[in-house]
């Protein structure tokens, strides 16, 4: 039987061993849900860096730039990081450009596995059902914020292993904690992550219904993964 770790931080990925694991790179608010929000709505591809920088010299070679730092949009930037901005019709078959503060950097580290995938609420049961098909080792690395553990990651982590409970077994305790986090609060999610520090920090951007979206489950099938340097979506087979 496969095995499903948990990594809760960026921080302890050295701790594990990738190379033939499937990795799956978790940043629930926000940069996960946009990426699987405009692949669902057409983007072509979304190359993660890891810099401003690096964002600004992709934008002069032709790719839309997307750059987040503490839940805002740099200035100088085409786009910032709600997932609302990445259903824009204009934006079908673009090139994106992205740098988070903390979801393209976990994308970055987890780069040596077998396989990346990007998850969240949104795609959880195509998350959940490729997982299942493909019956290799998993690793659900949650983006946290700033190398520190974050609820709304570690929810999302529980929520898959859940789903795979009758087919992984479970690799680490971290993956036992979030599972039981998720049974908990299923069916309450936003009330549980009303004192968490990230939904806060968003809320007082004055970005709620970001939150509200980005913690609907399951609304798109699509399942984004890294080919190359850049974050495509999955094609049967793959």
């Amino acid at each position: 039987m496969p095995k499903i770790e948990v990594c809760l931080s960026p921080e302890l990925l050295p701790l594990f061993k990738l190379e033939d694991k499937i990795v799956v790179v978790i940043d629930v608010l926000r940069a996960s849900s946009c990426m699987v929000t405009g692949l669902a709505h057409g983007i072509s591809e979304i190359l993660p860096v890891a810099s401003l920088e690096e964002s600004a010299t992709y934008g002069l070679m032709g790719y839309i730039t997307a750059a987040e730092r503490n839940g805002l949009k740099m200035e100088g930037f085409d786009l910032d990081n709600s997932p609302f901005s990445y259903m824009d019709p204009v934006l079908v078959d673009k090139k994106i450009c992205m740098t988070t503060t903390n979801g393209t950097q976990a994308i970055l580290m987890a780069s040596s596995s077998r396989k990346v995938i990007i998850g969240t609420f949104l795609n959880l049961k195509t998350v959940a059902d490729y997982l299942y098909i493909r019956g290799l080792d998993v690793v659900l690395l949650c983006a946290g914020w700033k190398g520190q553990v974050n609820a709304e990651d570690t929810l999302f982590a529980g929520a898959v292993t859940d789903a795979l409970k009758d087919s992984f077994s479970l690799g680490n305790d971290s993956a036992l904690l979030s599972r039981d986090l998720y049974r908990m609060h299923q069916d309450r999610m936003e009330e549980f992550l009303l004192d968490s520090s990230h939904y806060n920090r968003l809320k007082r951007l004055g970005i709620n219904k970001d939150i509200a979206f980005c913690l609907r489950k399951s609304i798109y099938d699509c399942l984004p993964r890294l080919e190359g340097n850049s974050i495509v979506a999955n094609t049967p087979g793959q």
